[in-house]
């Protein structure tokens, strides 16, 4: 492998670990994404005195009932979704890092996920599974990015590879098993992600995670969306139903429109 020193540290890492933190590669991108959620919510709850974002995002359960939360929550995915740049300033916060790890012709989600989980809501939870368990790819990566700091419980879990390894080695033993006693048989192997605002978690999506009721006193808010090479297996999601390319190089559209020439009439 041609790799550089840095390049294969990288590698290494995200093997061993099963994910990679670091700071978000372009703050305009960031500005521009938190500044798109902040106003949002502002006027949706008429909140013009306001300046802070981090206030808002972290004591949003002061302003939001349980059961006007997904309402809530789907209104700003459909926002976000809807702005035609929100998408390219997303990948921009983390392009270097999926370039080293997935490579850079990619594809990515067609929707950017949001999730909101508000202090003691059982509403929003996200039993622990590996995408790949309902037929998502292996070759896909999560990029999650949190608009507030998250730990604890205002975080998500995952298992590491090392663990993976023996949940995958026995799991005839658990395929019978609810989702809650799964996660009681690995809850002690579970590492809880620690990462704060301003900074970007790229994990391995084979590897069981999930998030648990926020026992914080503090509401988490975080995005995540998926990316793959172009070129690697499709699992279920497949290209332009669930993914879209976004960096196809000049060779590859040069090869995937190219045409043999022929050699007599076939009319």
């Amino acid at each position: 492998m041609f790799l550089t020193k840095e390049d294969k540290k990288l590698t290494d890492e995200f093997i061993k670990k099963g994910y990679i933190i670091f700071p978000v590669a372009d703050i305009n991108s960031f500005s521009y994404i938190n500044d798109v959620l902040f106003k949002f919510t502002k006027s949706f709850f008429e909140l013009d005195n306001i300046k802070s974002a981090d206030y808002v995002f972290n004591n949003l359960h002061k302003y939001l009932k349980i059961e006007h939360l997904n309402d809530f929550r789907l209104k700003l995915i459909y926002k976000i979704n809807d702005d035609t740049n929100f998408k390219a300033n997303y990948f921009n916060l983390a392009r270097p890092y999926i370039e080293k790890i997935v490579g850079n012709e990619l594809v990515m989600q067609t929707r950017i996920n949001l999730s909101i989980q508000i202090p003691k809501d059982d509403s929003s939870l996200l039993p622990v599974h590996a995408d790949t368990w309902s037929g998502d790819s292996p070759f896909e990566v999560v990029v999650w990015i949190p608009l507030v700091d998250c730990y604890k419980t205002k975080s998500m879990f995952i298992l590491p590879p090392e663990k993976n390894k023996k949940l995958t080695e026995n799991f005839k033993k658990n395929a019978g098993e609810s989702s809650e006693n799964l996660f009681n048989n690995i809850a002690n192997d579970l590492e809880w992600i620690d990462i704060k605002k301003g900074n970007v978690l790229i994990f391995n999506q084979s590897l069981p995670h999930g998030n648990r009721i926020n026992k914080e006193k503090e509401t988490r808010w975080s995005m995540n969306c998926r990316f793959k090479s172009i070129f690697t297996p499709y699992g279920d999601k497949k290209l332009g139903e669930f993914f879209e390319p976004i960096t196809l190089r000049a060779a590859s559209k040069l090869g995937m429109d190219y045409e043999y020439p022929r050699l007599k009439d076939e009319s």
